[in-house]
């Protein structure tokens, strides 16, 4: 728990080196300290790669002392605050004696004296020796601070749970409070957080079986998720702060530290810090709709969220999904892993496992240290099928040129391409890759099918929480049988291609086609004609910012924001009134007209392009059927959105060594005390606070500098990492923040190693 410094330090470069790319595109006035050093970088890549790299941290997630940096950073990242005032908050109220319960403190200085000697012991045990982990002028208040826990309340947690939440809300506070400046994402861009806890009580759902059909069991996971689109101007919150604190409190609930956090807590909150909770019920009902539907919500106690799910891959892959690149992307997932080291190399020599490490193991250790094998091998299957996808895409390509050719002929590249003509020939391009597909059109348009009746189904679930499903299936169910009822039965016209109902549906409601078919134009743009020395890098530059301004149309219309405040009602009623539900979709969305508003862009587009680069892309735009036709059945329902593999970095004192080595043993000092070491001195606190930054600027350089097709020389890269160590020990020295022993030891190291 007491890691959560040392994440801070780390989500604090990310935070600095977001703030620096933000600066360095608007071209905003020069920053000192390590923000000019990640500048510097940034403009070297502009000027000998011709690449302006963007850094946009948009999906935050996380558990327990995750749970915490991710809730701060995405606040940061949105509203424009520092997170300057956090550090000081954290060095200075992340303490055992501001964290203890009042009722749990010694009452006089000999309370429990015949306990002393199990904090003796608990200090002298191996791999707790004070006199290597701390400096000798910190021993006695750490064993002080140990002694009095021990020997206090017992049987009850000794942390107080309304001094963990007054201390956060102090912490947005103290952000607000700070200057403000604009957000680090551009205007309308999309910012998720995503957070777990655990209900300890949970509540009984029905689960679906072959037999019996339906069984009772009992749900205890709780995720707490905000999402919300950058706003114009900085020093708007994410959500209110309120729901911010009970997100980071209840994730970070450890078990026996802290009591569980119950929402008559927040409520105290509120009243203490006189902050006013309008969204208090809609909030309660989004992320509790089980609880507030059968009236127990007063009865919930929320733990770590870490019990069950330590590494919330899974909410930050779904997010994803949900977010296709808008511009070209390098696609990364970081986690940040303090204790890599957890069980170390011992050369297979273990001791037996006795009676009290199991227990204690089995109930906490094992949980928040499962690996995340599981998330990263479905992350890289998916890299692969990205790959495979590319491959498949160029296989077909000479075909399906060759089919655009022969059914357009000539006049296609000698006709000027105006809004009407690219609207008859997509039309005829779509209606010629059905009737040709011959019997692979069934399994093609039931995969269209399928997909879009699975994606209207989530968009209800998303907009009615009440109705208490855990997915969309039973939703998926009512939506078919009301397009069946009206005449969806069969999907094939028995001349071939698509039946007149098929063709009205997929017209009204195919948006996944639409934005397919941009994302071929996107990647063809990006990647594969760039190479081609005939077509100008402008014009190339001209054809993207078209077709992705193109593409944003479409996602304005996905999402339930889209459907305005009517929509929730008849989501709310979708498993007696389908129909409605579908007409008002239509209704809102209204494809074919944005069709056309799309293909007067592109025709103006494709107008001032040289002719070689537009007869690419009219081969693509039309072809694109003939692909689709071919690639939508055999890869999830998904087809050709995402042709980039999502790449995972890992940020630990294990992958940051340029200074000292040897990993978490030899720079953190919170690991002590099962990893509460932190709370008990803030020499801790400052040690691993540093070595958080030091260890996440390493890691931002490096996973810029990967971002390079052609990679800097080793040297580039040493020196970039040079300069902003120096930096972060000139900033921390001159806010006297750490100590100058501490500064001082890490910086004859640093010169020492990278003279």
């Amino acid at each position: 728990m007491s890691l959560a410094i040392y994440m801070h330090g780390v989500t604090r470069e990310l935070w600095q080196l977001a703030r620096a790319s933000r600066d360095f595109h608007a071209q905003g006035p020069a920053r000192g300290g390590v923000e000019a050093v990640y500048r510097a970088l940034l403009g070297r890549i502009a000027d000998e790669h011709d690449l302006r790299l963007r850094v946009l941290p948009d999906i935050m997630s996380g558990a327990s002392a995750g749970g915490i940096n991710a809730v701060f950073l995405a606040q940061a990242v949105h509203s424009g605050q520092s997170l300057e005032p956090l550090t000081d908050l954290w060095l200075e109220l992340a303490d055992v004696d501001e964290l203890v319960d009042p009722a749990a403190r010694l009452k006089w200085r000999f309370s429990k004296m015949w306990a002393q000697p199990f904090a003796t012991w608990l200090l002298s045990r191996p791999g707790s020796n004070l006199a290597d982990a701390v400096a000798p002028e910190t021993q006695a208040e750490v064993e002080r601070k140990v002694s009095h826990l021990i020997r206090g309340r017992w049987f009850e947690p000794p942390f107080s749970g309304l001094g963990f939440s007054r201390m956060l809300e102090r912490a947005f506070s103290a952000m607000a409070a700070s200057p403000v400046e604009e957000p680090l994402l551009p205007p309308g861009h999309p910012l998720d957080l995503y957070v777990t806890a655990t209900d300890f009580h949970g509540y009984l759902e029905l689960l679906r079986l072959h037999s019996p059909p339906v069984v009772e069991d009992t749900e205890h996971r709780m995720p707490i998720s905000f999402r919300t689109r950058t706003p114009m101007t900085g020093g708007i919150d994410i959500a209110n702060p309120l729901e911010l604190v009970f997100a980071a409190r209840a994730t970070a609930s450890f078990p026996g530290a802290f009591p569980p956090l119950r929402i008559e807590e927040i409520d105290q909150l509120s009243d203490l810090t006189e902050r006013r909770w309008p969204e208090r019920e809609a909030f309660l009902e989004r992320i509790m709709p089980v609880h507030v539907a059968r009236e127990t919500i007063d009865n919930v106690s929320l733990i770590d969220g870490s019990v069950l799910v330590n590494k919330p891959f899974a909410g930050a892959i779904a997010a994803l999904h949900e977010r296709p690149a808008q511009r070209e992307v390098d696609r990364r997932f970081l986690y940040v892993d303090p204790r890599p080291d957890r069980y170390g190399d011992d050369g297979g020599k273990r001791e037996p496992v006795g009676f009290f490490s199991a227990i204690f193991g089995s109930l906490s250790t094992l949980p928040r240290e499962q690996p995340i094998r599981d998330n990263l091998e479905q992350l890289e299957e998916q890299s692969r099928e990205a790959e495979r996808l590319s491959r498949m895409v160029a296989a077909l390509r000479p075909e399906v040129d060759a089919a655009v050719d022969r059914l357009f002929g000539r006049t296609l590249f000698l006709d000027r391409p105006t809004p009407a003509r690219l609207k008859a020939w997509r039309q005829k391009a779509q209606q010629a890759a059905a009737e040709r597909a011959g019997y692979a059109f069934h399994a093609y348009a039931q995969a269209k099918f399928t997909g879009i009746v699975v994606r209207l189904a989530r968009l209800a679930l998303a907009a009615a929480p009440k109705l208490g499903f855990d997915d969309p299936a039973p939703i998926e169910a009512v939506l078919r049988e009301e397009l069946i009822r009206r005449g969806l039965n069969t999907l094939a016209a028995p001349s071939g291609g698509a039946s007149p109902e098929a063709i009205a549906f997929f017209r009204e409601h195919d948006i996944g086609f639409r934005i397919r078919r941009l994302r071929l134009l996107a990647r063809r743009l990006a990647r594969d004609w760039e190479a081609d020395p005939d077509i100008s890098d402008e014009a190339l530059e001209q054809g993207r910012d078209t077709v992705y301004r193109i593409l944003a149309l479409y996602f304005e219309r996905e999402g339930v924001a889209a459907l305005g405040a009517d929509f929730v009602p008849l989501a709310e009623g979708v498993m007696r009134d389908p129909g409605s539900l579908l007409d008002m979709i239509e209704a809102k969305r209204l494809l074919p007209g944005l069709d056309d508003r799309a293909e007067e862009m592109l025709a103006a587009a494709l107008e001032q392009m040289p002719k070689n680069l537009r007869r690419r892309m009219l081969l693509s735009y039309l072809g694109f059927p003939f692909y689709d036709v071919a690639t939508l059945p055999l890869l999830r329902n998904e087809g050709l959105t995402e042709f980039d593999p999502v790449k995972v970095d890992r940020i630990s004192p294990d992958d940051a060594r340029s200074i000292r080595e040897g990993g978490t043993p030899a720079t953190l000092r919170g690991v002590e005390f099962y990893n509460f070491g932190a709370f008990f001195s803030r020499a801790y606190r400052e040690n691993d606070y540093l070595w958080g930054r030091l260890h996440g600027a390493e890691r931002m350089i490096d996973l810029v500098c990967s971002t390079l097709e052609k990679p800097f020389a080793a040297e580039t890269c040493r020196h970039f990492k040079r300069a902003a160590f120096h930096a972060i020990l000139d900033e921390e020295q001159m806010a006297q923040r750490c100590t100058q022993r501490l500064i001082d030891e890490i910086r004859a190291e640093l010169v020492e190693r990278m003279p």
